[in-house]
């Protein structure tokens, strides 16, 4: 399986933008492929962003910044300055990390590069990806602001913090739905529904989402 991760900028591990759901995702991966675009379109230092990625994924997790890594020089077939491609050549070989050069668009070394993904895969050991706990700040108000109730034999919660919850996830997506249960437990919402007598097989509606209570 192959996670594209899009958009992870300086301060990813502080939660700037999506970053912390970026990286969260990246735990569970093996092996990392740096795609830079060394084009020089934009104006970027690909060395540069190399570094500011790699900062960001020390500060979430030293073990993740340690797993395999392989740069992937991309946008060859429109490079205008061929200087940027050489000082990333010479930042790869000081590193000691493999360079594979490619362009998307024309298809340009993808062969080789994936082959290389193949042969590293079979070679890494499948370990057991532990999740690191994710670095989420919730506040006293976001406690307080939820209500919980029972109607019969169905429990209620609701409130803006519920709704803000309700409004990150998706409850088709088994990952989604381990980070609403984590959600639940920090709020103290898992509390309050036990202390009303919650057991289960009972109904939990999460403002219009409905669910089987199981623990």
């Amino acid at each position: 399986m192959i996670a594209d991760i899009p958009g992870i900028i300086e301060g990813a591990s502080t939660g700037v933008g999506l970053g912390i759901q970026f990286l969260r995702h990246i735990e569970r991966t093996r092996l990392l492929l740096h795609v830079i675009d060394v084009s020089g379109t934009e104006g970027r230092n690909p060395v540069q962003d190399f570094k500011t990625i790699q900062e960001e994924l020390k500060s979430y997790s030293e073990k993740l910044a340690g797993r395999k890594q392989i740069l992937v020089a991309n946008k060859l077939d429109v490079m205008q300055n061929e200087d940027l491609l050489k000082q990333l050549e010479t930042f790869a070989k000081e590193e000691q990390l493999e360079l594979f050069k490619i362009s998307a668009v024309t298809g340009e070394g993808i062969d080789t590069l994936m082959n290389r993904v193949t042969e590293n895969l079979k070679e890494l050991p499948k370990e057991e990806l532990v999740e690191i706990e994710e670095k989420m700040v919730y506040t006293l108000e976001d406690k307080n602001e939820y209500t919980v109730t029972k109607q019969g034999e169905e429990y209620f919660v609701e409130g803006p913090a519920v709704e803000r919850l309700m409004g990150r996830i998706n409850i088709g997506d088994n990952e989604s739905m381990h980070y609403f249960q984590k959600v639940i437990k920090q709020l103290g919402i898992e509390e309050e529904l036990i202390k009303k007598g919650v057991k289960e097989g009972d109904t939990v509606k999460f403002l219009e989402w409905e669910f089987e209570w199981y623990r």
